[in-house]
């Protein structure tokens, strides 16, 4: 049977284990080692929402993972708009719509504590489907430090009609210390 709930202590090392292997899967295992320092550091900041790092499991094993997380544009909007990053589903449970049921999760947690938005970073196939438009669109770009694949690939999406409204800048992710050697 699997469920979704927010972090609990006893899922902290499982859910590291699952990024990095998912990430060291898909990328390489130096992909794997900097999600997985990411996610450390992201609990560590004041940006860490323990409520909206949600675990997928399945008979107690951790099978899916997202984290969304607070998240500053030109050191604005931390109260409304949030991260996602990362998401991870075991490999061999991809195309169960785990990571569609934990995005869906957590856009409806994410409304209950008051963000009006969230974005993303990555493949816009993997994203459009859950209302992720071009941010570029919303007045919101990549700063000169962020070397996108392409444009597309810096994604948003309101959480409540209207909740872009006002949340324009450039994305710098040069607060994550794991990111800035990148």
């Amino acid at each position: 049977m699997r469920e979704i709930i927010s972090m609990k202590p006893e899922y902290l090392l499982p859910s590291l284990e699952l990024v990095e292997q998912v990430f060291t899967e898909y990328d390489s295992p130096e992909e794997g080692r900097t999600v997985r320092a990411l996610v450390e550091e992201i609990r560590s900041k004041e940006y860490y929402l323990p409520e909206l790092e949600l675990l997928m499991l399945e008979d107690g094993v951790v099978v899916g993972y997202v984290m969304f997380s607070r998240f500053h544009i030109e050191g604005k909007f931390t109260d409304r708009l949030l991260i996602l990053t990362p998401a991870a589903v075991k490999t061999s449970l991809q195309r169960q719509h785990i990571c569609r049921d934990l995005i869906e999760h957590g856009f409806e947690k994410a409304r209950q504590l008051g963000f009006t938005a969230a974005m993303v970073e990555g493949n816009p196939a993997n994203y459009r489907s859950r209302g992720f438009v071009t941010s570029k669109q919303h007045g919101i770009v990549a700063g000169p430090n962020i070397h996108l694949p392409h444009e597309d690939c810096l994604m948003v999406t309101e959480l409540v009609p209207g909740g872009l409204a006002g949340i324009t800048g450039e994305v710098d992710y040069s607060f994550y210390d794991v990111l800035r050697n990148e």
